[in-house]
């Protein structure tokens, strides 16, 4: 496998469902729930299930990734910010970092093997696909050592998280749009301490809208990354009518195997 862009009898369409603004917890839901479909369909060598963006604008959470090994009841009360946010654990890399209005949270669930792609090569064009995005928007932005994407060593405009379970994907990115930073300040974001947190709207790009920001990434991502195009969907074209109850009833759905 390498970087290069699927070949053109192996490209897919990519689904894209903007959510809005929602609660962490029903993204959460719904990705699993299309992740185990895609582990169900490798398990039994059958056709995989689209490639499917998630793209939503959370309202205020903190996660945890899985580095985030010993929290204390201090440290949790203090996210927790009187009741303001939410704290939740995940599966993705990396480490305590802040999702909420004005921040758009694209989660990409794919099979890397579908796309030629390496776990390695994949986080790449993940980040690639943010720069080539920022770019458009007259903003120059790289990355370093560190995860993310930076506008200056100093500055992160991008968090970028992910998890792997035999070369399906989930989780993904957080790009700043509009975001209060003063939520990202109470932390040490992804455990980096002495940089901070940027925006576009900080950067002085005005105007942009969370479910505008998705849809040109989603267009940014499919180049990148090599796919046919991508196609706006509903949440009942890619649930059946009992998931998509249970799902909006609030009821747990999927589990990664």
């Amino acid at each position: 496998m390498s970087c290069s862009p699927a070949s053109s009898t192996t490209r897919h369409i990519l689904h894209h469902l903007h959510l809005g603004r929602i609660p962490f917890t029903k993204t959460g839901a719904l990705q699993s729930l299309l992740v185990s479909k895609h582990l169900r369909a490798k398990a039994s060598a059958t056709t995989s299930p689209p490639p499917t963006l998630l793209t939503s604008e959370f309202n205020p959470v903190y996660t945890l990734g899985r580095r985030e090994t010993s929290v204390t009841d201090e440290q949790l009360s203090h996210l927790r910010y009187d009741g303001k946010a939410e704290v939740h654990s995940t599966l993705r890399g990396g480490q305590t970092t802040f999702h909420g209005p004005g921040q758009m949270t694209g989660y990409l669930i794919c099979d890397l093997k579908s796309h030629n792609l390496t776990p390695r090569c994949y986080i790449r064009k993940l980040e690639s696909s943010i720069i080539s995005l920022l770019e458009k928007y007259g903003v120059k932005a790289f990355t370093t050592e560190d995860p993310g994407v930076w506008v200056t060593t100093e500055e992160k405009i991008c968090a970028v998280g992910v998890h792997m379970r035999r070369n399906v994907t989930s989780y993904g990115v957080g790009l700043n749009v509009n975001t209060d930073l003063r939520w990202l300040d109470r932390i040490v974001g992804c455990g980096l301490v002495g940089k901070r947190a940027t925006s576009l709207q900080r950067l002085g790009v005005e105007g942009k809208t969370v479910e505008e920001v998705a849809g040109d990434w989603a267009t940014e991502l499919v180049r990148t990354i090599g796919m046919a195009g991508t196609k706006r969907v509903g949440v009942e074209e890619l649930l059946g009518d009992e998931e998509k109850g249970a799902w909006e009833r609030g009821e747990v759905l999927g589990k990664e195997e």
